[in-house]
């Protein structure tokens, strides 16, 4: 019997999932000490060698995914920032953003309400997204003729600034990569921002509900000890 390619597609992506997300995390790790330690032009040449690797792991499985999925014109188009990574080098700071995919590897274990895991992934993707951003930002502007970022923590306020989309223009990319991050981490925000807004609306909706439910059932209690004390007695 022929397999079925959603369900190859389906173990393939289980079984790399975790492996995935710890790459993701030592290349975390390594491209933070190449940034804040700004050793782009030292000799280190081992975490070069360390990130190159990542990226070919990035690009194999990206081709194996798209081999074993089903709709691959679908998978495409909703992939493109893999493809993106896999052809570009210099994008590999992206891969970062499979991280935000481990959140909703947790949540599968996870036994909270939808809000709850509504905001649990709202304040964890904010985390990442505002590391990921500081350290881009950092890496593309630290060496830039002009530039006004050039520590971690200057890049890690202009990341919260940013995503916030308070804008106090104190500090701002001048180079394009730098530019372009910021872009990107300006719509993240504003959806960031629509998630919570939403997530709080709800919540106001509820609790309104909750009390005029609660109303109603001490109006109706209310109404139902007059008619009982109003019935003769039997017996």
């Amino acid at each position: 019997m022929r397999d079925d390619p959603r369900a190859r597609y389906a173990r393939w992506d289980r079984a790399t999932e975790w492996p995935m997300e710890i790459i993701a995390l030592l290349f975390l790790g390594v491209y933070a000490y190449v940034v804040i330690g700004n050793l782009r032009l030292s000799g280190v040449d081992w975490p070069r060698a360390f990130m190159t690797g990542v990226w070919v792991i990035f690009a194999l499985h990206y081709v194996i995914s798209l081999v074993l999925v089903r709709d691959r014109v679908r998978w495409f188009f909703t992939h493109l920032h893999e493809l993106a990574m896999a052809l570009l080098p210099f994008l590999r700071p992206l891969q970062l953003l499979r991280l935000v995919k481990l959140l909703s590897v947790l949540h599968k274990t996870a036994g909270t309400a939808l809000r709850g895991q509504v905001t649990v992934y709202v304040a964890g993707t904010s985390a990442i997204l505002v590391l990921i951003a500081a350290l881009g930002v950092l890496d593309a502007e630290q060496n830039a003729q002009g530039a006004n970022i050039t520590s971690f923590g200057d890049a890690m306020w202009w990341a919260f600034v940013t995503i916030t989309t308070v804008g106090y223009g104190d500090y701002y990319p001048v180079t394009d990569l730098g530019r372009m991050i910021a872009v990107g981490l300006m719509i993240a925000g504003i959806a960031l921002i629509g998630s919570v807004t939403a997530t709080l609306a709800s919540w106001f909706v509820e609790k309104v509900a909750q009390t005029q439910q609660e109303t109603q059932a001490e109006a109706d209690a209310g109404r139902a000890q007059p008619d009982q004390a109003a019935q003769p007695a039997t017996g």
